[in-house]
Order: structure tokens, then sequence, then C-alpha cells
């Protein structure tokens, strides 16, 4: 039988604070209104508002701001508060986690593993684990927009002052994830995936970066390029041998298509 745990945070007056009211606030965040939030989420508009006084309540302030329109509701967003709340309840749901998936040796002998597996059973069981990826590019940006159709979604997120990433996922996607503007995120980009070019050179890619050639390295396969787009951050362009050459120092646009950047949360 699968095995699910999940958070439930209790105030004084008993009140409990779980997943389905952070997916409330997330939806708020990510559908500008109360009511519709409350369709993205099953629950009726009373609910709905019910749930963001419990909130309220248990937290000590406003977690939502800007309601107007009387029973339809009106425009509607998250504090800061009730952003810093979603974003920490979800850290607490992932270091949870990783303290299950630290036990699952143990826990899989006693769900009745095997040596062999080595807490693969139980780990599978509980969260499935956590991957490190392949991607050169992780980079830790905050939304700024996000807007879903019934099947598919876009979100952009500002990876730098001035810098912004637009990608593209299905809905679903967008409200498993929690998206919404204003929470952290983070851009997965597969190096081969980024093309580069000279700041004069037209181009029609959705996602154009400007930055500063730092680096480069090549080999046989093709040249690496360390591209500085402010705050601190990078991104790398793996190109091939026939790609336009580039120096350090040089100014350049990184190319990106939206279809080609993955988003993830913590």
């Amino acid at each position: 039988m699968p095995i699910h745990a999940e958070i439930s945070l209790t105030g004084t007056e008993g009140i409990p604070l779980g997943a389905q009211r952070v997916a409330l606030l997330e939806a708020i965040g990510r559908e500008g209104s109360i009511s519709g939030a409350a369709r993205a989420v099953g629950l009726s508009y009373r609910a709905a508002w019910d749930a963001i006084r419990a909130m309220n309540n248990l937290v000590g302030r406003p977690l939502v701001a800007g309601q107007t329109g009387g029973r339809r509701g009106g425009g509607a967003s998250l504090t800061p508060e009730g952003i810093a709340l979603v974003r920490n309840f979800r850290r607490l749901e992932t270091e949870m986690a990783r303290a299950f998936n630290a036990l699952a040796p143990e826990l899989d002998s006693e769900l009745g593993g095997d040596d062999a597996t080595g807490g693969a059973t139980a780990a599978r069981l509980m969260f499935g684990g956590f991957l490190r990826t392949s991607a050169r590019n992780e980079l830790r940006g905050t939304i700024v927009a996000a807007h879903a159709e019934p099947v598919s979604a876009e979100v952009a997120l500002e990876i730098a002052e001035g810098q912004v990433l637009v990608t593209t996922l299905t809905s679903r996607s967008l409200r498993d994830l929690g998206l919404f503007p204003g929470r952290p995120a983070i851009a997965l980009i597969k190096a081969p995936l980024i093309g580069l070019a000279a700041p004069a050179t037209p181009a029609v890619a959705r996602n154009q970066i400007e930055g500063i050639v730092e680096t480069i390295e090549r080999d046989a396969r093709g040249t690496e390029v360390l591209l500085g787009i402010g705050a601190g951050k990078s991104l790398c362009a793996v190109l091939p041998d026939d790609a336009r050459a580039f120096a350090p120092g040089d100014p350049a646009r990184a190319l990106i298509d939206p279809a080609h950047i993955i988003l993830a949360v913590e």
C-alpha cells in the first residue's frame, strides 16, 4: 500500500494549516482572484474565504491582499508574508522528505526489502528520492508572470535584474509545482540547447539574454562558452565547431527556446 506523508501546522487554537490550504494560497498567487483560486483547487468561494481567515488567524497577519468585488471575488494577491509562508512550507516538506530518505535503509528492512535494494523500496514508497541533473545551467530566480490556458501555460522567471526567461509547460505542471508570481524557482537548461549570437545579429529566439563572454574552452567535440549575465550569474553554452567564434570580453546574446527550459522548485 503506498505511503503518503503530509505536514500539518497547528496553532494554539487548533487551526490546522496543511498542504491543501497552501495549495489555495498558491492558486491565489497564480489566478489573481479568490474565486478563480477556489475553482482551481475544488473549493467553494465561502470555503476558500474561511480557509484564508483561518490561516490569517494562525499566522497573525494577512496573507492575501486586495480582495474586492463582493461574493464573486475581485483581484487578489499574496502579501509578502503569504509568499514567505508558501515558500517555507514547501521547504519544510522538502526537508521532511530528506529525513525520510535518510531513514530509507531501516524502513526498507521493516517494509520487507533486503540489502540488495539499498533502501530503494522505502525510498520509492516515501518520496521517490532526489535527483542531481546533468544540466550545466541551474539558474535561481523569481517568477514575475504566470499565465495558464486549459492545456498549456507560460511562466516568466527573472534570473537577474532585467534578465527574464520565458518558459512553456503544461497547465497541470504549473498547478502541481504551485507556481505563481513572487515565488522563487530554478531554471534548468542543458548547455548544448543554448545558442550564442553577437548583439547586432538579428535573432528570432523568444529568450535573448545579454551578457559578456567570461571563459572559453575547446575540445574535439565543440566549444564551451561561459557568459556572465549579471548578479554573479552565468550561462554555459556548448557550441558546435562551425559556430561563430567568440573571445573573452566579447558581448553576446544567449538564445534559448522556451520549450528547452525545465522549471524546478524547492
